[in-house]
């Protein structure tokens, strides 16, 4: 793995690393020596960043990576494809490049259809999937976009091609620190200036947009594929939901029609849609008991199984 010098914020303890793959260049982070691997997946509006507080707790048992999405944070955002196909593939490649075997993948937020593709289409590259706070096109994301029964506008202007791009460049600071994470955050003090300062870092760049935009633009021309992906290709790995106050209940509803064995569902008190900002001590210990009880099943089946040859 390639080290780079952080673009901007960083952690002690933490490496940042740029890669080409799949046709893009990402910017991840690892940290961590031992233990099984997980992967961290950001939603919005973030990028790698929203897991500063996760990380160095789950670094203490696990190697743990957290990258930026192509279009987001440090990772390129050229003029090429964008989208939970084509991100879901990247995931599937850095997996290959980090080279650490199957990985526990933690999915939160708009990135939940990201990491379904990846885990329904890459099974040999998935311990077990966790969903914080997501939902899925054809499986209650519609709700979300439906501003007539207390969905949010901004799941439909952010996914109308060109228009996020057109608009908020220059706006930046304002939507982020004047109403996205007003809104989302339930959790007084969790997001300081300096994060908010590192967000419009990166959400300011050129073509910042691009990532968001595709990740949007799913739920609008889906048209039954995540449905027909869930029905061929359900989950096969152990899944955990994680959620909040927000939108209780529309993760676990989700995540347990699109998955073919066990569901671990938790839900977080006074806490908002931002889990990993807001309380990060609690999702890390719900996560290190769950990745625990897999990795130990695991161990002992292939301790049965070699003992059988």
């Amino acid at each position: 793995m390639t080290t780079t010098t952080p673009f901007g914020a960083t952690l002690p303890g933490v490496a940042h690393h740029l890669a080409d793959i799949n046709g893009t260049q990402l910017h991840y982070v690892s940290a961590g020596t031992n233990g099984s691997p997980i992967l961290l997946v950001h939603g919005w509006p973030e990028t790698w960043w929203a897991f500063r507080k996760l990380i160095p707790l789950l670094a203490q048992t696990h190697r743990v990576f957290a990258l930026d999405l192509r279009g987001f944070g440090d990772s390129s955002n050229a003029d090429t494809e964008y989208g939970e196909a084509v991100a879901a593939e990247d995931l599937h490649h850095l997996v290959e490049h980090i080279g650490a075997g199957p990985v526990h993948i933690v999915c939160q937020d708009i990135s939940g259809g990201t990491g379904f593709r990846f885990a329904a289409t890459r099974p040999e590259d998935v311990i077990s999937f966790t969903g914080i706070e997501t939902a899925l096109a054809g499986f209650g994301f519609e709700a979300l976009a439906d501003v007539n029964n207390h969905g949010s506008w901004h799941v439909g202007f952010l996914g109308t091609p060109g228009i996020p791009g057109m608009l908020l460049p220059g706006h930046e600071r304002e939507l982020l620190a004047d109403w996205a994470f007003p809104l989302m955050n339930g959790t007084d003090g969790s997001i300081g200036e300096s994060d908010v300062d590192e967000f419009v870092r990166t959400y300011a760049r050129p073509n910042a947009w691009r990532g968001t935009e595709g990740l949007y633009r799913g739920l609008f021309s889906d048209e039954g594929a995540t449905k027909a992906l869930a029905e061929s290709h359900p989950i096969a790995v152990p899944v955990l939901t994680v959620e909040g106050a927000g939108h209780r209940g529309i993760t676990e509803t989700t995540f347990r029609q699109v998955t073919a064995g066990e569901v671990t569902a938790v839900h977080l008190e006074g806490v908002g849609h931002l889990i990993a900002q807001e309380a990060p001590e609690a999702l890390a210990a719900t996560i290190l008991e769950f990745t625990r009880r897999i990795d130990n099943k695991t161990a002992s089946y292939v301790v049965r199984r070699t003992s059988r040859l």
